[in-house]
């Protein structure tokens, strides 16, 4: 799985660090309900333990709307989390939309230079995608990597 060898930030050094004074958002598209559902729940409970209460959350129809939301509203927050499932079928629509979604992310990352923190899903399977959601039975929790990514990357960037 990915997530071997993954960093390990805990609650307590965000929370500690100032994370909680950070205005943050979740922007996440609505296909595949269950698993949004799973990361969804994981960035939140990360925004909690590291002392965020209230995150904004921002539902937008799919995974490749992610960036135009992500674009427009970075500059008015210390850290984006983006949230969305793409699942492969049988046509290259796969391959568009994960390459403009991480494309499209990376780009308002950069431009504005405030963190995103990416929790799009790129599956072969609805199991690989359950697997990552951070769902009861799930071996990662990808919506809570998220958002701590975001969080640890903003207060380093506030530290400079």
């Amino acid at each position: 799985m990915a997530g071997h060898g993954a960093p390990q930030a805990t609650p307590d050094s965000l929370a500690a660090a100032g994370a909680a004074g950070l205005r943050t958002i979740i922007i996440a598209a609505s296909w595949h309900t269950t698993v949004m559902d799973g990361l969804i729940d994981g960035a939140l409970r990360a925004a909690a333990e590291a002392g965020i209460e209230t995150p904004e959350l921002l539902r937008v129809p799919g995974t490749f709307e992610l960036t135009v939301a992500a674009a427009r509203l970075a500059p008015s927050y210390d850290a984006v989390v983006a949230l969305g499932v793409v699942i492969r079928g049988g046509t290259p629509h796969f391959d568009f939309v994960c390459q403009g979604a991480t494309m499209g992310l990376t780009d308002v990352s950069v431009r504005t230079g405030v963190p995103v923190g990416f929790g799009v899903l790129t599956c072969d399977t609805d199991e690989q995608a359950i697997a990552r959601a951070g769902l009861p039975g799930s071996v990662e929790d990808k919506g809570h990597e998220a958002m701590s990514a975001a969080l640890e990357t903003a207060l380093v960037l506030k530290g400079r």
